[in-house]
């Protein structure tokens, strides 16, 4: 028999079949478990379903099928669990995602072999069948004046952004997150992985985003850190960042399968509602060890643009199969992307060019040459995926 667990912001209800059951941290609540009878693709007759604002901790067992109906929000003193090996199959619809609150929890580990699992509950799965995972903190953000100033996700309405630096919103671990992407509207739309404001408190590692209609994992400010990070087949940008994101980007593989935007789009500020911090501060990544593979030199535009006055240190550094390597946009006044190379604050040192075309365009109004902006051409090797993806990515 099908069970239920709605949980709504007066109200947690959970509907009991007759299959057994095990107490868990969610206080006087019982969790039903039921055997994943196929735990890949395609609805489970016998999945609990979740959906909903949490009003207690919750923790999603390993072994069991979960179906989400609705958005799943985790509020402010909240903690949502999920441990190695679940699988989360989201029904269709942008509507249906997973959003951590400000000063909410995931705790969210799985493992090489046992990963956790965001994914369609389509019988015939395709990229934008849900929306994504998303998590909004308490660390800075330029769309703001600063301070405890927040903005709001263009996806739930729900604020994020401050002054903590080290706000930690969990952990996320062997995570991975399969046909995402679906658009709330022409300007609103869903990621694999979004990172509103999360702080460098916050553990994300070995995370990938599989097949999603956006971009695969994009970082609204904040200062989170992000190791062993996979983007496979995104339609859309596969690592974006805007709104003065600040942290740092380890191992990173990006592999292009069809139509799709860049491998990277980087922007200081968000260019739709402008830089307003103050003291004014622009999206200043660091980069290191990354692939970005595409599908040939005719059939791809950018690897890498950079705009809106973001800077960036790139390092050890592979493109494969496109026109242009990096493009670079910007101009002497608002969005000054081409002043970060002149002051050393954005360049890339060990790279290496297979099939690409033209290695760098300057369009920041700006002058500068190649030997400015890049060191060690012919030295990068990115990342080494075949030894970290093993077990828990999607090919």
């Amino acid at each position: 028999m099908k069970k239920s667990i709605f949980i709504f912001s007066a109200l947690l209800a959970i509907v009991i079949g007759f299959n057994s059951c095990s107490s868990d941290d969610n206080g006087d609540v019982e969790v039903i478990i039921n055997p994943d009878t196929n735990p890949d693709t395609g609805p489970d007759p016998n999945a609990n379903t979740i959906g909903g604002t949490l009003t207690v901790d919750l923790t999603l067992e390993a072994n069991e099928a979960y179906v989400l109906t609705e958005a799943l929000i985790v509020p402010n003193g909240i903690t949502l669990t999920i441990n190695a090996g679940v699988v989360i199959k989201a029904n269709t619809g942008s509507d249906v995602f997973v959003a951590v609150a400000q000063g909410g929890m995931i705790n969210a580990e799985g493992t090489s072999s046992s990963p956790i699992v965001f994914t369609s509950n389509d019988a015939t799965p395709n990229p934008g069948d849900w929306g994504g995972l998303i998590v909004l903190g308490r660390a800075p953000i330029n769309s703001v004046a600063g301070g405890d100033a927040t903005s709001t996700s263009e996806i739930g309405g729900l604020p994020y952004g401050g002054s903590i630096a080290n706000d930690n919103s969990g952990i996320i671990r062997y995570v991975r997150v399969e046909y995402s992407g679906g658009s709330a509207s022409a300007s609103s739309e869903n990621n694999g992985f979004s990172f509103y404001g999360v702080g460098n408190g916050t553990t994300v590692e070995f995370i990938q985003a599989f097949e999603g209609l956006d971009d695969g994992i994009e970082f609204f400010g904040g200062t989170v850190n992000a190791n062993n990070v996979s983007v496979i087949g995104a339609q859309d940008d596969s690592v974006d960042w805007t709104e003065g994101f600040t942290g740092t980007l380890t191992d990173v593989y990006i592999e292009h399968r069809q139509a799709h935007d860049k491998g990277i789009e980087g922007d200081g500020f968000n260019t739709d509602i402008g830089n307003n911090a103050s003291p004014l501060f622009f999206s200043a990544p660091t980069i290191n060890n990354i692939t970005i593979v595409g599908l040939g030199s005719t059939n791809e535009n950018e690897a890498v643009r950079l705009r809106a006055g973001t800077r960036a240190i790139l390092t050890n550094v592979l493109i494969e199969g496109y026109e242009e390597g990096f493009d670079l946009d910007g101009d002497a006044g608002d969005s000054p992307t081409g002043q970060g190379v002149l002051d050393g604050n954005t360049g890339v040192t060990d790279v290496s060019f297979t099939d690409v075309i033209l290695h760098l365009k300057n369009d920041t109004g700006t002058t500068f040459t190649d030997v400015d902006f890049f060191s060690g051409i012919g030295n990068g090797t990115g990342t080494d995926y075949a030894t970290w993806r093993t077990g828990w990515t999607r090919n």
